[in-house]
């Protein structure tokens, strides 16, 4: 039972960080239906730019926590001008393209970001600086244990995705933009500026993607220039899972990619006799795409993009 517990904890804040990007896919998606491959670049973007700033000011001696935020700070605006960037340079020219095009961009924008980061940052791994104790909390007497790491987690995404929904939902930014998704031609003539929600769009995905960098290199206390793929990867799967172009479907589809993964990792060796270990627990995120596109393509929570006129 303390594994099943302990393996529910790590899942629940792998999904998390796994439903911050899946969010960031599945907006541009449901605005322009665009994959923008290039997503998982910008979270290892983020998490390069914090460990750059961290590292400059550790010699301040100021708390871990203020670290933490001056490097959120800056991750949020580079990943948010990256973004911003990239909308206009690389995928702009091409929204009347056929569908290919955009997709070949978005590939080649990512091997281009990888490189890039290669390069400023040097290929080695790069240790991210613990900014928060440390000590592990027992949920009972030798029981399973929750980092405060883990709840900063935990507890960031909650506030995130709640405020993510009142912005789309409840707001004039929101309608706005769900006025782009349904016709950006109709959206325009009723006052609305397409280009300008877009780019907006495109500016809080890079905000989600950098807080989920700066979340996985605290979790897992390394950095390096191909550490996106893998993460955005996986997320566009959880996109994809929870039907992509729905927010509660990313969500829903990203906690439960982690939760399957977390469960696998700690159960697969014991279930297989010792054949397949927890190195092998990379495959279940894309046996659940394997499974999901052959038995519901919609989604969990089914596809919610309008059709243009």
């Amino acid at each position: 039972m303390d594994i099943f517990v302990q393996q529910i904890i790590n899942g629940l804040v792998l999904g998390s960080m796994y439903a911050l990007v899946a969010l960031g896919y599945t907006m541009v998606y449901g605005i322009i239906s665009l994959i923008n491959f290039a997503h998982g670049e910008v979270l290892m973007v983020g998490a390069m730019v914090s460990w750059t700033v961290v590292t400059a000011l550790a010699d301040t001696g100021w708390p871990g926590w203020v670290l933490l935020l001056i490097s959120l700070v800056a991750a949020v605006v580079v990943c948010s001008l990256l973004n911003f960037a990239i909308e206009k340079i690389a995928y702009r020219p091409l929204r009347s393209a056929p569908r290919l095009a955009p997709l070949i961009t978005a590939m080649g924008m990512s091997l281009l970001l990888q490189t890039l980061a290669m390069i400023v940052w040097k290929p080695a791994p790069k240790p991210y600086p613990p900014l928060l104790p440390t000590e592990v909390i027992f949920l009972w007497a030798d029981g399973p244990v929750i980092t405060v790491t883990q709840i900063l987690i935990l507890g960031t995404t909650v506030v995130v995705l709640a405020a993510l929904l009142w912005l789309v939902n409840k707001t004039k930014l929101g309608r706005a933009m769900r006025a782009t998704a349904e016709n950006p031609k109709v959206a325009g003539l009723m006052g609305v500026r397409p280009d300008h929600i877009i780019s907006l769009t495109f500016v809080i995905g890079a905000t989600l993607a950098a807080i989920a960098g700066i979340m996985w290199a605290l979790n897992y206390g390394t950095v390096q220039h191909s550490m996106g793929f893998l993460p955005g990867l996986k997320a566009f799967t959880a996109a994809v899972f929870g039907g992509i172009g729905n927010l509660t479907g990313a969500m829903v589809g990203g906690v439960l990619l982690g939760l399957i993964e977390a469960i696998g990792a700690g159960y697969l060796g014991d279930l297989t006799g010792g054949v397949f270990g927890s190195q092998y627990v990379e495959i279940f995120a894309f046996l659940v795409l394997i499974l999901v596109l052959t038995l519901r393509p919609s989604g969990l929570m089914g596809e919610r993009v309008a059709d243009r006129a």
